[in-house]
């Protein structure tokens, strides 16, 4: 008998908001993006409610323009090891950048922090869309869009790899031969490639989980191909149900053409929930959040999503600027999204900076009808989950205590852990080792 599909749900950390403005609010802490215990209170809420993660979003590149939580925030590595300290269950999901670090060190980070957690990590890989983010790395320039992923799939290539140096086994640690490792089950890699030179093996034992859950945000063709091929878990945006179905559709066929099994890869839009007593409650709630806003938000958000290019020179009530050539080799989902928008309803930059200050999103309203429009999505092929943005401060709490117990009295979410592991709670096989299966294989000959 089949297992019975069941929500994802993971919580990102975003210390004092995601916008420009989420900071001002009487009871945001001011200091949550750089606090320790901040966060503590996060996790531990998150694990309460049986999340099956924490996310860390990063970037590498700011200016004086840059939202708060952007301008001072923790390195993701490093506050999902100190939370691993103070957590049992949830999963620990890191974002780390292809483009600006090595396979060598981000293998170890992950499997130390796989370790250290008892099995609980995951990599959400990006590769950069910031072009001055070169500058910070001794760079002349930022790679080009099909470079990025190039760069990317080689890259993961040489991870897992790594991960896979340790055999099961390999560590004998026998005091009495005086034999600490079995050397026919350590094994070098020798990776030379069109970008990256790795010999290996990785310094550290293969970890509890075999390797790492591996995430990914692909939203361009390009993206779109490499998530479906090589992500377990995509972390995507969907301004609707009709256009999460249609995400959803598209990527789970491409991951059936890659041969891989559509079930075994979860799609999980990023939502905003607003909870409050009642729709109208909640209604009340999500205007005080808009009144902190203004037309700069809107504006910040298209100057992140079009390589920070400054949009504050132009006229708000002409036209869109033709800027889409500077986000192409950025944010490129985002920028065709964005001018596809324009074309079609001839929209003026302030018109284009309202929407994106002020998003309402489908999720606001009293427990039940955010507990019905999360079923609808789940059902209906939108999403296998979501991913929870904190809107207002206490949200989390509410959606743990209000909206989790609709969903558990409806079979649609676990009412415990499934194991110990990541991969376990998403219900994901253990990766096999290479060498290990090259030697069953021979034993089988």
């Amino acid at each position: 008998m089949p297992q019975q599909r069941h929500i994802k749900l993971g919580f990102i950390l975003h210390g004092v908001g995601r916008t420009w403005n989420d900071w001002r609010h009487p009871d945001r802490d001011v200091h949550a993006s750089t606090s320790l215990s901040y966060y503590q209170k996060q996790a531990a809420t998150a694990e309460r409610g049986k999340f099956d993660f924490l996310f860390v979003a990063d970037s590498l590149s700011i200016t004086e323009k840059s939202s708060p939580h952007y301008l001072n925030r923790f390195e993701p590595i490093t506050i999902l090891s100190a939370l691993a300290a103070t957590t049992s269950r949830i999963g620990l999901v890191a974002t780390l950048t292809v483009s600006y670090s090595e396979p060598f060190n981000v293998a170890r980070q992950f499997a130390s922090l796989d370790h250290l957690s008892g099995g609980r990590a995951g990599w959400n890989i990006v590769t950069s869309w910031l072009g001055d983010t070169a500058a910070n790395f001794s760079k002349t320039e930022h790679p080009p869009h099909a470079v990025r992923y190039r760069i990317a799939r080689e890259y993961l290539d040489v991870v897992q790899g790594l991960w896979d140096s340790w055999e099961e086994g390999a560590h004998v640690a026998d005091k009495e031969s005086g034999r600490f490792v079995d050397p026919d089950k350590l094994h070098r890699l020798d990776h030379k490639g069109e970008f990256f030179q790795v010999r290996g093996p990785l310094n550290i034992k293969r970890t509890p989980q075999g390797q790492p859950v591996i995430f990914q945000a692909g939203a361009s063709d390009d993206g779109r191909n490499f998530a479906a091929k090589r992500a377990e878990v995509i972390f995507t945006h969907a301004e609707d149900e009709e256009a999460g179905q249609a995400y959803y559709a598209d990527v789970k066929a491409r991951a059936r053409g890659f041969g891989r099994d559509p079930a075994q890869l979860f799609i999980l839009p990023g939502i905003a929930a607003i909870v409050g007593d009642s729709d109208e409650d909640a209604e009340a709630r999500y205007r005080e959040l808009a009144a902190l806003e203004s037309i700069d938000t809107g504006l910040g958000f298209l100057s992140r999503t079009f390589n920070d290019h400054d949009f504050r020179q132009y006229e708000l009530d002409a036209p869109f600027p033709d800027v889409e050539h500077i986000g192409l080799n950025s944010q490129q989902s985002g920028t065709l999204r964005i001018i596809a928008q324009v074309r079609a309803e001839n929209l003026t930059l302030r018109q284009v900076a309202e929407r994106l200050a002020t998003p309402r999103g489908a999720f606001v309203g009293s427990a039940e009808t955010v507990a019905d429009r999360l079923q609808s999505w789940f059902e209906s092929g939108a999403a296998d989950g979501f991913v929870l943005f904190e809107a207002l401060p206490g949200q989390l709490d509410l959606f743990v205590d209000r909206v989790i117990p609709i969903l558990q009295a409806r079979g649609l979410f676990r009412t415990d852990y499934e194991g110990t592991t990541f991969r376990e709670h998403l219900g994901l096989p253990q990766p096999v080792n290479r060498y290990s299966g090259k030697v069953a294989e021979k034993s089988a000959a």
